[in-house]
């Protein structure tokens, strides 16, 4: 397996995703907000396919549309306080309805279903770097941000008090979701994105740790999803997508069993 160079980049950026996804997602679980990240999810097909369409790299054009998305959504979280749902569906249909115009006009000129489901095959050295440069851009904002998005999370009017700039951070942080979600489409698939970025938090806080031990639990599940899902992929020739959703759900209710035995 590991003497095909797709597969040692896929397992690489399998990696690099496996880190970040939880990452994010812990914040954006602990916050209630996980749905942000499957509105984005598939908000990035629009990107996708613009790419496609342009004869751009499709993950850099996935990101800078995800992250004007990510931005609009805190924009507009703002403005609708009161209708915070109402700001995914708004986002979601201008995204999938301009993707959708765009593949089927055939303008593409690209099977997209390697960005719908995952692949190991088209990893290229090229998204391999792409991924790479983004990954430690976004880990390295976050390890920066990290006790102001702590205190956002948990208390988002005591940090506007103590002096915190909520705004600045949450824009900052709606960046990052965008660049996580855009770096996993070539692996992962934009159909299941979101289970990689909230799975493996649900599965960290079956445990009850605190706060630093669920983030890196949840990195441990994200890694041991990922690899297994790529790896049995591999195995059984299908989209890498399904088979780590199906491991992320495996393995949370292997948890949940293990937690009521216990108790």
């Amino acid at each position: 397996m590991l003497q095909y160079t797709f597969m040692q980049n896929a397992l690489m950026a399998s990696i690099l995703i496996s880190i970040l996804c939880p990452f994010v997602g812990v914040f954006l679980v602990l916050k209630r907000h996980s749905m942000i990240g499957d509105a984005l999810a598939h908000s990035s097909l629009a990107g996708v396919a613009i790419g496609l369409l342009l004869g751009y790299n499709p993950i850099i054009s996935a990101f800078i549309f995800t992250s004007i998305g990510a931005i609009l959504i805190e924009f507009l979280r703002n403005y609708y306080k009161k209708y915070a749902d109402l700001i995914l569906v708004i986002i979601l249909t201008f995204s999938v309805g301009i993707a959708i115009t765009l593949i089927s006009s055939g303008k593409t000129h690209a099977n997209v279903n390697a960005y719908l489901f995952g692949s190991i095959i088209t990893v290229s050295k090229q998204d391999l770097v792409t991924v790479l440069i983004l990954s430690v851009i976004a880990v390295i904002t976050l390890v920066f941000l990290y006790e102001k998005l702590v205190y956002i999370t948990f208390d988002e009017e005591g940090a506007k008090i103590s002096g915190v700039n909520v705004k600045l951070i949450n824009y900052l942080f709606a960046l990052l979701v965008g660049c996580t979600i855009s770096v996993s489409i070539r692996v992962i698939g934009i159909l299941v994105i979101s289970s990689m970025i909230a799975l493996p938090v649900a599965t960290a806080l079956q445990l009850n740790k605190g706060f630093k031990k669920t983030l890196i639990f949840s990195i441990l599940f994200g890694c041991f999803d990922m690899l297994s899902g790529v790896i049995l992929s591999y195995y059984i020739n299908c989209a890498p997508g399904g088979t780590i959703a199906l491991v992320s759900v495996a393995v949370l209710i292997l948890v949940i069993i293990m937690k009521q035995i216990k108790k």
